[in-house]
């Protein structure tokens, strides 16, 4: 039986584009690949919610949230590791992708404005990652597409929750948070539409 998954639509209305279908289609073609830099993901996005914690310590209520998110994440990390070693695929650190260097170059370097495209940038990335598990899990073998509809359903709210702590820690306006907004979200779909040399969880479409 196929396993049945759609991309939460709070996802869908947020991200601008969708995943292409030639991204899809490698992907279940490149297992290993994709499960090496998934779990490179997991990895970096519980160092992304500690580094929070470092660099703003002040913000208790920010840094209780990512404390709980990185616990939340290496959990994840662990789980695909696992995975990863009853395929027989061997772990390794990765370099950062076209992805994510792109996203980390428009990040502001003035205070609250780094802040705010930090906090913006978590919330899509996260996005795009629960769009991706959604697209993926009914096209993979039923242990990892279950395994991806499961990491769906926890993490389909992280989204909102870095959304939230934008709008609640930066100290800028509504509008000024709107368009931040939509210029991240537009350099993120010319990303995920390029075609890519690397083949990456977040990656644009093969070349």
């Amino acid at each position: 039986m196929v396993l049945k998954v759609e991309t939460p639509a709070p996802i869908a209305a947020f991200l601008d584009t969708p995943t292409p279908p030639s991204w899809v289609a490698a992907a279940c073609e490149r297992l290993p690949e994709l499960l090496l830099d998934h779990a490179n993901c997991e990895l970096k996005a519980a160092s992304t919610a500690l580094s929070f914690i470092y660099r703003y310590p002040q913000r208790t209520a920010l840094c209780t949230s990512m404390s709980r998110l990185a616990r939340e994440e290496l959990r994840h990390f662990e789980q695909a590791r696992k995975i990863m070693d009853e395929m027989d695929i061997p772990f390794s650190r990765l370099t950062a992708s076209r992805y994510a260097g792109a996203l980390r170059e428009a990040v502001r370097r003035e205070e609250p404005h780094r802040l705010l495209d930090l906090l913006l940038i978590g919330a899509i990335i996260e996005a795009r990652s629960c769009e991706r598990f959604a697209i993926l899990a009914p096209h993979l073998p039923d242990k990892l597409g279950r395994f991806y509809a499961g990491l769906l359903a926890s993490e389909a709210r992280h989204f909102e929750s870095y959304l939230a702590f934008a709008k609640k820690e930066c100290g800028v306006s509504e509008q000024e948070h709107a368009t931040r907004l939509a210029e991240l979200i537009a350099i993120e779909a010319q990303l995920i539409n390029e075609p890519d040399e690397q083949f990456r969880f977040h990656s644009g479409p093969p070349r």
